[in-house]
């Protein structure tokens, strides 16, 4: 079983840091756990190249309130009973929530996005990008226009991409804890991207007969392969911790997965993201970027 001890929650008093909140103060209810919410100020100041940022104390008026603001907002939106714990840091957002995180030792940062507007820049330097890429701990982004958390168990269907990484079998154990707490059932999916975009599968009946047979054994080769592989992972991962069902699509992963959240209605979607070097932003545009911008539902980002 999985439980969470210090949540955080960063806030900039908009409507999706409002849908964080709810999620956040449900999950901290749910596991018991110290629900902080955390804002940050943003001194203006110009920056020198070459030299360091100055980040200057806050003034002890705005401090008082911001965090005043903050307070009434966290109430307000669903974070005030019990009451959490605010706090005001300066400097720059996403490094701030970092260090925060790893100050309080938190084990889960819940962050709102701004869906496809907010995060189509994605490594020109969103908040939310460079937290889910810099953060130690487990990251729940929260999309605008996600349906209210409901009472009782945060989530009830969870969706989890597996690639055979290590970072998605991280992922694969979070969402298999998370589930045998919640008693929720889990999907595991593995995506076979194909040189060809499908659905639908390619016309067999329009290529050379040889060519036909040698793709047709070629495609029923890769999916019982993977089909085997995901079977075993789900037998050593997950266990018998809870009702889990593996399934392999075609197509681009973060297509197929998106899909399957949507027919199922999934309340969660689960995957790995890959490292920290500068490298990794091209991986985590890909498919991570994708699932995080278009999902409607909460996305668990979990890191090895």
């Amino acid at each position: 079983m999985v439980t969470f001890t210090r949540v955080l929650c960063p806030v900039d008093f908009s409507d999706t840091s409002a849908h964080a909140v709810r999620y956040a103060s449900q999950i901290a209810t749910w596991f018991k756990a110290q629900l902080t919410v955390q804002h940050v100020y943003l001194p203006l100041t110009v920056e020198v190249p070459g030299m360091p940022a100055v980040v200057e104390s806050i003034p002890d008026a705005e401090l008082e309130r911001l965090m005043s603001e903050t307070l009434t907002f966290a109430a307000r939106t669903g974070g005030g009973s019990p009451g959490p714990t605010v706090v005001i840091d300066s400097g720059r957002p996403a490094d701030a929530i970092v260090a925060r995180a790893a100050r309080d030792s938190a084990d889960l940062v819940v962050i709102g996005t701004h869906g496809a507007g907010g995060f189509r820049h994605l490594v020109l330097g969103s908040v939310t990008e460079k937290v889910l890429r810099q953060v130690a701990c487990p990251v729940l982004t929260v999309p605008p226009h996600v349906r209210e958390a409901g009472g009782g168990t945060p989530f009830q269907r969870i969706v989890c991409a597996v690639d055979f990484s290590e970072c998605s079998l991280a992922a694969l154990d979070m969402a298999a804890a998370l589930a045998e707490t919640c008693q929720a059932h889990l999907r595991v999916v593995h995506a076979i991207e194909w040189p060809w975009h499908e659905p639908p599968a390619p016309a067999f009946d329009e290529l050379p007969q040889a060519q036909a047979d040698a793709l047709r054994e070629y495609r029923r080769y890769a999916s019982d392969r993977a089909t085997a592989a995901l079977s075993a992972v789900i037998a050593t991962v997950v266990g018998d911790r809870c009702e889990a069902r593996g399934e392999v699509v075609h197509g681009k992963p973060h297509v197929q997965l998106l899909d399957t959240a949507r027919t199922m209605n999934a309340d969660l979607i689960a995957l790995g993201v890959h490292g920290r070097s500068a490298f990794d932003v091209a991986l985590f545009g890909s498919t991570t970027n994708q699932v995080v911008r278009q999902a409607t539902c909460p996305v668990l980002t979990v890191r090895r």
